[in-house]
């Protein structure tokens, strides 16, 4: 190490692994104490306990690497990470909770030739947000009678964030409307935090659009957008085939839902991209879904003719819905205007 050059190159290295090294036990430290605050078994104090012991565990074996004090301490924090990672990696999901009452069923479909009986469809009347009538009902589709394909998005947290739904017509004038959502117990409400840390597991809801759509635009007064996608038949029919599929799977194996990963549009994403020609690119606009009509648009999802403009103030349907309210032909009216929408024949 005579060499000034080669001393300088080795400090550098050297350098640069403490560096790399302390963003990761930070970034353990942090991701460990709030694995354990959301899942540690017990109460909440145990919880907060927990929490708190690993992060003094960490900043100390921290301390003592930066320090290049007791080796004893750093090299056991491996093992703790690869202890807390085990017991993470365990956390099973469970379909048998005490679920709030809109996600207490997922769907599920049994196909038989070109017809889809759904059981456990959502029709609630809803009155307000903790006032509504309970219906879960069978409904039995004609997939040959497949219409049309509509993306719904209901702005809830300013203009980047919006609930996914995807809404399937029939020559009928049947509308039945799908929903990746957190499954949530009684006690509990949506965190985007927790859905990092295993809080809620994933469900797929299938509801009447009297319900899904108008809790959304009457109920919690949500601006709610609609627009066409532009999608060949027999991807309509893949598409809806791929939620009963993904539904099915649930009510088998339940999986939780996570804020990034597997949420409402990143798993309708993973679907389309099954069905579709061609890969479709990854977007900063799958995470922030309120961007999604834009990049709809790009990869030519929508019906065609029609600017960004031109889509999003068509679609804007919460005042329609309002002045449909439970009106029998909701459905219907809530999409007059959209833009390239020919009306369907009402039930």
């Amino acid at each position: 190490m005579s060499d000034p050059t080669q001393t300088r190159r080795f400090r550098f290295f050297i350098l640069t692994v403490r560096v790399i090294s302390t963003l990761a036990i930070l970034g353990f430290t942090a991701w460990g104490a709030m694995a354990l605050f959301y899942q540690a078994p017990g109460p909440a104090p145990v919880n907060v306990l927990c929490a708190a012991l690993w992060a003094i565990l960490s900043l100390t074996a921290l301390y003592a690497y930066l320090r290049w004090r007791s080796r004893v301490v750093t090299l056991l924090y491996p093992f703790m990470i690869a202890a807390l990672l085990f017991w993470w990696n365990a956390i099973p999901a469970s379909n048998n909770r005490d679920w709030a009452d809109e996600v207490a069923h997922i769907v599920a479909g049994v196909v038989n030739g070109p017809e889809v009986t759904l059981a456990n469809v959502r029709n609630f009347d809803w009155r307000s947000p903790t006032d509504y009538t309970v219906r879960w009902e069978n409904r039995t589709y004609d997939l040959g009678k497949l219409a049309s394909v509509d993306l719904l998005l209901s702005y809830w947290a300013g203009p980047a964030i919006a609930h996914t739904l995807v809404s399937f017509g029939f020559d009928d004038g049947q509308f039945v409307t799908f929903s990746v959502e957190i499954r949530k117990e009684k006690t509990e409400s949506f965190s985007e935090i927790g859905g990092f840390f295993k809080q809620f597991e994933m469900s797929v809801i299938a509801a009447d659009e009297r319900d899904i759509v108008r809790v959304r635009t009457n109920i919690r007064k949500e601006d709610v957008h609609l627009y066409r996608l532009a999608i060949p038949k027999p991807a309509m029919r893949s598409l809806f085939l791929s939620y009963v599929d993904t539904a099915n799977g649930l009510n088998e194996t339940p999986q939780y839902y996570n804020t990034i990963t597997a949420n409402c549009t990143t798993i309708v994403f993973a679907m389309i991209n099954q069905i579709v020609s061609g890969a479709l690119p990854l977007d900063y606009r799958l995470i922030l879904s309120g961007y999604l009509p834009s990049y709809i648009i790009d990869v030519k999802g929508f019906t065609p003719g029609f600017t960004l403009e031109q889509l999003e103030n068509g679609g804007a349907i919460s005042a329609r819905a309002q002045a449909a309210d439970n009106s029998s032909d909701f459905s219907q009216k809530i999409r007059e205007g959209v833009p390239g929408i020919t009306p369907l024949p009402q039930p």
